[in-house]
């Protein structure tokens, strides 16, 4: 195989994909969101807590600048299932699994970092 097949398989090799929750160990809120590529996602939620940083949610960032970055786990609450089709488009099933995810933990107030949608 060469290297531009490789880079093809690999761009064309679906990731793992679904709901997760970053939850603070200290308090038990969490913060649920839905991703085409959990893999990346992790990742990415690993570097902030290197970094020290979490400035997209700013009651996140105060409950980690008081905590610290070890209080906090990323986990995948449920993985979305591949389809045959190489075609088939995710996003409105992963946000239909983010949506059963948000109505179960309820994760709003007290409870989470997560803002009800009007």
């Amino acid at each position: 195989m060469n290297k531009k097949e490789a880079i093809f398989n690999y761009k064309n090799t679906l990731r793992p994909m679904g709901v997760y929750q970053i939850r603070n160990t200290a308090n038990g809120r969490v913060l649920v969101g839905s991703n085409l590529n959990l893999d990346g996602r992790r990742n990415r939620f690993e570097f902030e807590r290197r970094d020290g940083s979490f400035a997209n949610n700013r009651e996140i960032k105060k409950d980690w600048d008081e905590a610290g970055p070890d209080a906090f786990v990323f986990e995948i609450l449920e993985e979305l299932k591949p389809n045959d089709d190489p075609q088939y488009d995710y996003r409105a099933d992963l946000a239909a699994l983010e949506k059963q995810w948000l109505e179960k933990l309820q994760p709003y107030g007290d409870r989470g970092y997560n803002h009800k949608k009007c």
